[in-house]
Formats: C-alpha cells, structure tokens, sequence
C-alpha cells in the first residue's frame, strides 16, 4: 500500500508532538517549549498521533504511557516501524523499573516518570534534539533494537563502542564523551547525572583544575576520562595516578620521577607522571592520600608549571590539566588537618559531584540492562531479560559499591544464567559466591561484634582489630579500598596492617 510522505516542517526550528490525555498538560507543553525555540504540537491520544504523524514530519514524540486506545507502548511500536527515524519519550504515572527496561529495549530514548520537573523535561529533550542525526536508526527487529546507553555508569566501565557497525545508539544517556568509540560513556536519565552531562563539556574547554567527589565505584575516573576527551588536550597523554595505592616513601618519585642514584634502587633515571602526562592531562585519584609534605610540592607545580625530579638539580617545565579525585570531602579534609587549604583552593575551580547508586534508583534499570548487553556480547551469548524479582531487590538494595558493585553482579548473572533467557536473583545472589573463609559462625563473611569475641579467652584490642580487618577484606569483591572506606580508616592503614600481619608470621 502507497504511504503519503510527511510533509517536513517549514519552520527551521526542531518540532515536537506532545501526547497525553490530561489536557491540562497541552498548555503547559504549548507555553514551555516554544520559550526554547522548539515547535510543539499537542494531541489527546495514540490514534490522533498516528494521524499526526502521517502529515508531519516530527524529530521528537513525548507520550504518556498510560492512555486511553493505543497506549504509548503501542505508539511507540508503532513509531518504530512506521516512522524510525522520530525519536520517542515516554512519561509514566508509574515509576516502574521494569517499564522502563521494556521502553528502552523497544526503541524508547528515555523513560521519564510523572511528576516530573519542567526545567528537567526541557533539558532532556533540548539535549536529544541537539544530538547529531543518525543516517539510519535501528528498530526493534533490527540486532541493534535493544538499544542501551552506551557507557558505565558512572559506573566503572571499560567504555565500549557507540554501537555495531558504528551507528549511534540511541540513548537518553546523552553521550558525553567525544567521537572516540572506545572512550567511557556515562548511562543515566536521573537529573543529576544529566546536570553532570551538562557542565562537563563546558568544564572541559577549560585549562583550569577539577575536583570530582564521589564515593567508590560511582564514575569518578570516568566522568575524569570524559572531560578529558572532550577538551583540546584530547590527543595528548591522559594519565591515570591512584594516590591510595602509592607506597608512602615512593610517592615523588612516582608523580615527579627521579635521577639514576637518587635513593637505594634508583638504577635508572625515571619519568614521573607529570612529565608523561607533559601536555595531557592527569589524573591525581584519591589525592587526599597524600601526605601534606607532598601535598606542598604539588601545589608548587600547579603555581608555577615546573617540577624537579628526585635528586636532580634542575627544574624543567610542565604543561598538564590536572583533575582530582576523592571519595572525602575536601573541605572536610581541610578542617581536619589531613588536606593544604591552599591546595584545596588551586583544585577547587570546578568541584564536580557523582551521586552514589542508592540516590539515582531510577537509573538502575538502564544500567543493568546496559552491563547485560556488554557482558552478553563478551561471551557470545544472546541478550536476557531481567526477572522483575531480581529488579525489585535491586531497587532496595542499598549498594554500597555503587555502580561497579551493579556491574559485578550483573557480570555474575550473565555468566550463571548461561542457559536461560532470564537472570534471576538465584543466579546473581547464588550462596555459593559468598566466601566463608573468616570463618564467620554462621557461613557469611560479616564481621559481628559476638564472632569477634568468640573463643575461650577474650581478645585484646589488637587481636579484634586484625580479624576486624581480614573478615571485610574476605568479602566477595571487597578491595584494600574498599575495605578502607567501610571501616573508617585510610588505605594506606589497611596496607601498612597487612603488612605488619606478615612481619608477625600471619599467611595473607
């Protein structure tokens, strides 16, 4: 059957069709959108905007879930087929995860719950308008109709390829990293991972340093990768530093380098990270670990753009964009006496915050669905469904390791579910996982205050201390990190324990 081309908008401005069957909404789409510059066209239900659809050619469809006749999940099927080139919101009246995961897999560019903020609701569509046209979409039935956001959240993903074949993927995660596929991607819909996507291409046009806070695991290294990306430095060197993993009395010489002899085992003359980050930018992760004697050495640097080496003589000039990053409050570290406060002003010029997991819940459909994409393709194996079970514990799972624990676990539901078509919680919370090496009296590997002091005679202080420290470090994925952030202390404490566990003859 003959179809009747739509006749594409005479006005240069981006053009929206808005439908929902709450009337009330029409003015307030008619009065916000054109305030932006972008034409928007109001209908009461599915079949008025397949009408519509017919005669207009639209770049965007906002649309309510839940309506009378074909309801969004039918137009946006519809939109799909017939017209895969418009791209589709879907509003809801319900904030159901597993809705969400079905939008998306079904071509949906974003998921977005009533009520909702209007400034939000702008800047989101403002944001997908602005994205560069793809040649082609992928629809439903197409390898790429589940189409994710293609990043970590801020997580710590090993960031992956904007899609097969190198088209876009649609995602309302509005790709903050620049053209290089192999660069990291953030996924998220929540307003303050879109307020992050917002500034940081505008921080990274700038020369001047940046300060992300962030607990573990939320994408601080990522969201550092991203502004690097997208800055002019972005063919230059991009060096990464873990301060918390720098040996204490090694500390310069790692960030400055050093002259053959300088100290006992200095064989050689090495480059520090600044000089090898010459031009590029570093990346100073957790710089609250280190000591406030280096601390004034690097403020040097950063005011007058030169170092020395260890036991060298001379200075030499340096030219590297410094982002920092901690999972403490710089201020707070000020007050305490473990950070320079003039350090902390010379990084400060942009302070950037990444929510953690537990304050972002709605994005965890996305994310998840996302981590079972990748790790689906890295196996070979074909894409899975989520039970709504195992969505239901991840909304009120209080997620201390934040995105990168997500990832784990989806990791581990996709390899345990190899011969089924769903992930379930049996496959991701599998007792089998739980490591029952401390000797925790009732098999888990938690630490509580009776099986510290379980035995014959009690323990002393130290004694609690070291099997305080070893039972967390005996957690499943619980790093020396981690385990630092769980019980208060510095990493660097928990490697000076260990080693001293060593030195008195402990097996670790």
């Amino acid at each position: 059957m003959e179809t009747k081309s739509p006749t594409p908008c005479t006005t240069s401005s981006p053009h929206i069709l808005a439908v929902d069957d709450e009337v009330m909404l029409h003015d307030v789409f008619e009065r916000l959108f054109p305030r932006e510059g972008i034409a928007v066209t109001a209908c009461s239900s599915g079949t008025e905007a397949m009408e519509q659809l017919k005669d207009t050619a639209f770049d965007l469809v906002l649309a309510t879930h839940q309506m009378p006749g074909p309801d969004g999940m039918e137009l946006l099927d519809h939109i799909q087929e017939q017209h895969p080139q418009v791209q589709v919101i879907l509003l809801s009246d319900q904030d159901n995860a597993q809705n969400a995961v079905r939008a998306m897999q079904r071509g949906a560019v974003d998921y977005i719950p009533k009520p909702f903020s209007t400034d939000e609701l702008v800047d989101r569509v403002k944001a997908l308008l602005e994205e560069p046209e793809p040649a082609s979409q992928p629809t439903a039935d197409t390898p790429n109709g589940d189409s994710l956001p293609d990043a970590a959240d801020i997580a710590a993903s090993d960031g992956a390829p904007a899609g097969k074949d190198g088209a876009p993927v649609l995602s309302s995660s509005a790709s903050l990293a620049s053209d290089d596929p192999d660069s990291s991607r953030f996924v998220g819909q929540h307003e303050s991972i879109q307020h992050l996507k917002t500034m940081v291409p505008r921080v990274a046009q700038s020369e001047a340093p940046v300060f992300i806070h962030g607990e573990s695991g939320t994408g601080k290294e990522i969201l550092s990768q991203l502004i690097h990306d997208q800055s002019a430095r972005a063919d230059e060197p991009y060096v990464p530093i873990n301060c918390a993993a720098l040996p204490s009395d090694l500390v310069e010489s790692h960030l400055f380098g050093h002259v053959e002899g300088a100290f006992t085992g200095a064989v050689d003359d090495m480059e520090g990270a600044f000089e090898q980050a010459d031009g590029g930018t570093l990346l100073l992760d957790e710089i609250t670990e280190i000591d406030c004697g280096v601390q004034a050495k690097l403020l040097r640097v950063l005011q007058e753009q030169e170092f020395q080496k260890v036991g060298a003589s001379k200075k030499k000039e340096v030219d590297v964009r410094i982002v920092a990053t901690s999972n403490r409050d710089l201020k707070e570290a000020v007050e305490d006496g473990a950070f320079r406060e003039d350090l902390y002003h010379r990084l400060a010029v942009f302070p950037l915050h990444v929510p953690p997991l537990r304050g972002r819940l709605s994005d965890i459909p996305l994310l998840a669905r996302h981590f079972v994409q990748k790790y689906a393709d890295q196996y070979g194996l074909p894409e899975k469904a989520l039970s709504p079970g195992l969505l239901k514990h991840f909304q009120t799972h209080d997620w201390p390791g934040n995105v990168r624990e997500l990832e784990n676990m989806i990791h581990r539901g996709v390899v345990m579910a190899t011969d089924a078509d769903t992930i379930t919680k049996e496959h991701v919370l599998n007792n089998s996982f739980v490591k029952d090496t401390a000797g925790a009296p009732d098999g888990s590997a938690s630490a509580t205050l009776t099986d510290l002091l379980d035995g014959e005679d009690p323990p002393t202080i130290a004694e609690m201390e070291r099997k305080l420290i070893l039972r967390t470090l005996s957690e499943e994925d619980v790093s020396q990190k981690r385990a630092a952030e769980q019980l208060g202390v510095s990493a660097r404490t928990i490697r000076n324990k260990l080693q001293e566990y060593r030195d008195e003859g402990f097996s670790i």
